[in-house]
């Protein structure tokens, strides 16, 4: 792995280190929007540095991770609170509680249905909620499995991460299920992405990035900091990912050549969790201790 100065890496202060950025997203309105997991908020940062904090109800519910959804809303977990929010560009707050209680829904994002598919760590289902509200649950053939995040693969079905289980599933829009067991054990997968070819995630107990095909083949890459920890992954292309390393305090990018490149972050033990692309086409990652990292293209 090759250690680098650039791209350039600009932190910006967001809240106080309690409030704990922890997921993010680029929005429909060219901002990027943020769950702040520690004070239950969500929030707006447009390119220029504009920011808007939106309290929820509770300050307990624990918003994790957010994503953009189909109807120009932003939709996410509410980890502590059973329940799924929703949060319009204009600021508007509602949330929909799960039928089953204690469930710690965790990852979230948009289906090729139209409607926003989630984790639930606790009881080992993944969840479906129209933009109506109508709420669906599948049980998964597993117990303790603890899934994680889930994301739309190229296939039209949702991929999701097993952490648990150390294992990868698979579920169509009809409720069927697979699981595809990973050669690594105990690697603990948490973060999934699409690059429109093949699904990558991360090992946070393996410090290991790994890929699975539509047909269920896996590979793994071990990272040469293999105490990086990653947490989060997005893809920007086919074979091109970034992924946080929580452990590491470090971006870290895995080109479509297969070298492996990181970047350190500004402030020491910065805890950076979520990560996407931005309108601006740069790569940005939520740092619970109260910032956001920006690392230009």
């Amino acid at each position: 792995m090759q250690r680098s100065e650039g791209p350039a890496v600009t932190e910006i202060p967001v809240a106080d280190k309690e409030a704990g950025p922890y997921g993010i997203a680029a929005g429909p309105d060219g901002a990027l929007w943020l769950t702040l997991a520690q004070s239950g908020s969500v929030a707006r940062l447009t390119l220029d540095g504009e920011f808007s904090e939106f309290p929820l109800d509770s300050p307990e519910s624990r918003p994790t991770v957010i994503t953009a959804g189909p109807d120009r809303a932003l939709w996410f977990t509410l980890h502590l609170a059973s329940a799924i929010g929703r949060v319009g560009t204009d600021g508007a707050l509602r949330s929909y509680r799960l039928p089953t209680p204690d469930n710690g829904p965790f990852g979230i994002t948009t289906g090729p249905d139209g409607a926003l598919w989630f984790t639930q760590m606790n009881t080992d289902r993944i969840g479906r909620i129209t933009v109506e509200g109508e709420i669906t649950e599948y049980a998964l053939p597993v117990q303790g499995g603890c899934p994680a995040a889930i994301t739309e693969g190229p296939d039209g079905a949702l991929w999701f991460t097993l952490n648990q289980a150390n294992a990868i599933g698979r579920v169509t829009v009809e409720g069927a299920v697979d699981l595809y067991p990973l050669p690594t054990p105990g690697a603990a997968p948490v973060g999934i992405a699409s690059d429109g070819a093949a699904l990558w995630f991360v090992e946070i107990a393996a410090g290991q990035i790994g890929r699975i095909t539509t047909d269920g083949r896996i590979e793994e890459f071990p990272l040469p900091d293999r105490t990086a920890k990653p947490h989060a992954v997005v893809a920007a292309g086919v074979g091109d990912c970034w992924f946080t390393e929580w452990g590491a305090n470090r971006i870290g990018h895995r080109a479509a050549s297969g070298e492996i490149t990181a970047y350190d972050l500004p402030t020491a033990s910065s805890e950076p969790h979520g990560i996407t692309v931005g309108p601006d086409g740069a790569v940005w990652a939520a740092l619970e201790v109260g910032a956001v990292a920006r690392l230009a293209p």
